[in-house]
């Protein structure tokens, strides 16, 4: 099973969730956030209350901003910024909700169940047998179609090459990949959907 098979988010809301972190996973953007909860503040303010260079604080504002936790305005030649309190609130009701969590737990529990059954059953970049439990084989066959490109095209020789790399019995195998449809075959030629 893979990560991409398992996970429930999209791919756009696992990066906002990542960024998210990343943005609050800095003890100065931290502090920068506390400041500003007691109201707004200029760059230079900010730069004096946490002791480091107004460049410094620019940049770590950046981050706060491109996940939309503070506003800026400008008066002058200064820039104020202001938390974003609402957005605090619904970035952290939507990416810590408890199916949010669960998707990420979900991705969690099947990738060390794919590397628990990978380090079970290979010696390198050998299989010492094909699994007799179903959900165990499509862990080793989802692995095995790891190592054929996807859309191009391989003659029969050449897909019983590279499974018999890794197991002698290559017929079973190239049976059950394409069982799986992990590979497809029309007129002896061979591919990996993309």
């Amino acid at each position: 099973m893979t990560v991409q098979r398992v996970l429930c988010m999209s791919s756009s809301e696992l990066n906002e969730m990542l960024t998210f972190f990343k943005a609050l996973s800095d003890e100065s953007r931290l502090k920068i956030v506390g400041a500003l909860s007691s109201g707004e503040q200029s760059v230079d303010a900010l730069a004096g209350l946490l002791g480091l260079r107004a460049p410094t604080v620019s940049h770590h504002l950046a981050k706060l901003k491109e996940i939309s936790l503070v506003s800026m305005r400008s008066e002058g030649n200064t820039h104020f910024y202001k938390l974003n309190i609402q957005a605090l609130h619904n970035l952290s009701k939507q990416l810590l909700a408890p199916e949010a969590m669960a998707s990420i737990g979900s991705v969690v529990s099947a990738d060390a169940w794919d590397r628990k059954v990978l380090r079970d059953f290979l010696v390198g970049e050998t299989l010492k047998e094909i699994p007799a439990s179903r959900k165990k084989r499509v862990v080793i066959l989802h692995w095995l179609a790891g190592h054929f490109e996807p859309g191009k095209r391989y003659a029969e020789k050449q897909v019983n090459t590279i499974i018999g790399k890794h197991h002698s019995d290559f017929t079973t195998l190239r049976r059950e990949l394409i069982g799986a449809r992990l590979l497809n075959r029309e007129n002896g030629v061979y591919w990996r959907p993309i």
